[in-house]
């Protein structure tokens, strides 16, 4: 658990989606913010929304490049004093069948996904060491818990997503820097942004309904996660059942629930926050 009053965070992609509803809620809590987001029009926006809140930050940045990343966390950390909580949001989607989707796409989705959290949490992990105060929160998905069809490379990068949390928790206990925490959200389908159109079929959206906005998730971060500490939660939590149905059936029989529940053409209706404003 973490008093969010006068803690220093820095959101990845935090000027649309989850991770403004995130910069809010952290803002809310009394916590001093650093938005870092490629799209600049967006950040200026979301500067001037959430300054009445309290004290945010924001610069432009590529969090694929470790350059970029590495020089502007310094800057974070003098502009704010240190940064006890890293929120690792940003990402990338781009659905298809595996065969259908170019080299390009694929070390996207990688370098955004997977490659960019290794450059952040090393830039904020050693001062958080040394304090033994901080938190690293990444955000997988629910295709991080089970495979997706026509979202291959994105799944892999979320399964990554949580094998890194999990092994850099192990090393943060082994190394008894008990201080330092670290959780992996896993959302499911979001009504709106960039999975906007992805759905399960009739019965999995019953059982698996879609998330209805980003605050949801942005109540997993800062609530669950951050003030309470938990390491893994997933909305809707209805995700779990597919874990635990996955350790209690035989392989064909869970295969045949994922398809039941829509798993294999749930991307075909997908166009996302780009392709609607195309």
């Amino acid at each position: 658990m973490m008093e969010l009053k006068n803690s220093c965070a820095i959101v990845t992609g935090g000027a649309m989606g989850i991770g403004f509803a995130t910069s809010k809620r952290l803002l809310q809590e009394g916590a001093v913010v650093t938005i870092w987001d490629l799209n600049e029009a967006a950040l200026k926006q979301a500067k001037k929304e959430l300054s009445v809140l309290g004290k945010v930050f924001v610069h432009p940045c590529d969090v694929t490049k470790k350059t970029q990343v590495y020089k502007l966390a310094k800057i974070a950390k003098k502009e704010m004093g240190r940064v006890d909580i890293l929120v690792n949001n940003a990402g990338y989607v781009s659905g298809g069948e595996f065969l259908d989707k170019p080299d390009a796409d694929w070390e996207r989705t990688i370098d955004v996904n997977l490659t960019s959290l290794l450059y952040t949490t090393r830039a904020v992990l050693p001062e958080m060491y040394d304090r033994n105060r901080g938190h690293v929160v990444n955000i997988s998905s629910a295709a991080g818990t089970i495979g997706v069809a026509g979202l291959a490379v994105y799944a892999a990068t979320k399964w990554a997503v949580w094998g890194l949390t999990e092994s850099l928790r192990m090393e943060a206990l082994g190394n008894g820097k008990t201080g330092v925490k670290y959780s992996t959200i896993h959302p499911g389908y979001i009504a709106t942004g960039m999975f906007e159109g992805a759905k399960l079929g009739i019965p999995g959206r019953w059982i698996v309904p879609l998330v209805k906005n980003h605050d949801v998730i942005a109540k997993a971060i800062v609530l669950d996660a951050l003030k309470k500490g938990k390491y893994s939660p997933k909305r809707p939590s209805t995700i779990n059942l597919n874990l635990r149905l996955r350790s209690l059936m035989p392989d064909r029989w869970f295969q045949r629930f994922l398809i039941l529940m829509g798993v294999a053409g749930s991307m075909k209706t997908w166009y996302g926050r780009e392709k609607k404003n195309s």
